[in-house]
């Protein structure tokens, strides 16, 4: 039996009884819910695909405001869940009270790195996703200016950022790149309106591909590159489906892949996935198909062989390394 705890309050988690948890894992989805079309439905569907291949349940919450964090996960570990697995950067100080807590639960942590015994971690190289991309937008382009719309302004997102920039500006110097952020508060990763007001702007300033790293809000991107006959770069998911024809590509962030790993076997410890992992890339399929052309794939598949090979150094913002253009 599966139990869609997100359609109960969190008083209630205990009343269903800790028996019938006992030694059920638990996904918690933060902030835009499992189905944001970006990094919280990349866990679900990697969940479900652990449930179909296992034929088994597992517990899920999902988090609407920044306050029920800790609750959340400590209501799981008081049912018995196992592994409990937090989605996204924002749980991570929540998970670390917890874990302390309950030593012998086993806790995830996706996109943060909480170092305990018993917790693992799994963290990605977006800028080497975002290069990648970066260096697409650029070979695309024809004004020779390209956009970046990110969610919440975080070290994480001018990681992506800085990554982006890195690849357009490698595949052409002379490049423009325009940059904004969403927000300062978690409500940056589902503000649409917000999303398509920024990429109107950078439209308006010659940009004609413009890529999102901003949850939900990317949505608004998508929507506003396709009415002004532009492209768009999707992020964590496969975005391509969203406005088949505008999308140029996405970044894929193998969230899903994270999730089903953790729950086919945890780990303790920190992983780390990039282009060598499998654990980012950039999408490509039937509704991208006319415009990655073969031989645009076959300039971004070089560029990505060179990562790999370690031929191509990507700065990563997060680690202090300073954005080399």
């Amino acid at each position: 039996m599966k139990f869609a705890l997100h359609s109960l309050s969190l008083a209630l988690l205990l009343a269903c009884g800790a028996a019938q948890a006992a030694q059920q894992p638990a996904v918690i989805f933060d902030m835009g819910g499992k189905f944001d079309k970006s990094f919280n439905q990349a866990g679900y569907q990697g969940a479900e695909r652990w449930k179909k291949e296992s034929g088994k349940a597992y517990l899920e919450f999902e988090i609407s405001n920044d306050t029920q964090r800790v609750q959340a996960i400590r209501r799981m570990a008081e049912r018995g869940a196992s592994p409990i697995i937090s989605i996204g950067f924002a749980q991570a100080s929540a998970l670390q009270q917890v874990a302390k807590d309950f030593p012998k639960t086993q806790f995830a942590i996706i996109d943060a790195k909480v170092d305990m015994p018993n917790v693992q971690s799994v963290l990605f190289k977006e800028q080497e996703g975002s290069y990648l991309v970066g260096a697409m937008a650029a070979l695309t382009s024809k004004t020779g200016k390209v956009g970046f719309v990110g969610g919440m302004d975080i070290p994480l997102i001018r990681k992506f950022q800085c990554g982006y920039e890195q690849g357009a500006k490698a595949t052409l110097p002379k490049i423009e790149v325009f940059s904004n952020m969403t927000g300062t508060t978690s409500s940056a990763w589902n503000d649409p309106t917000r999303g398509g007001e920024l990429a109107k702007a950078q439209f308006a300033k010659g940009s004609d591909v413009v890529f999102a790293a901003a949850g939900g809000t990317g949505v608004g991107v998508y929507q506003a590159a396709k009415d002004a006959g532009k492209l768009a770069i999707g992020v964590d998911s496969n975005q391509n489906h969203l406005q088949p024809g505008t999308m140029l590509t996405s970044m894929v962030k193998r969230v899903d892949v994270a999730v089903y790993n953790v729950l086919k076997e945890w780990k303790p410890g920190v992983q780390v996935l990039g282009l060598k992992e499998a654990g980012v890339d950039y999408a490509a399929d039937e509704n991208n198909a006319k415009l990655l052309t073969p031989a645009l794939k076959a300039k971004v598949d070089a560029v990505k062989a060179d990562i790999i090979a370690g031929k191509v150094k990507v700065s990563d913002y997060m680690a202090g390394d300073a954005c080399k253009f």
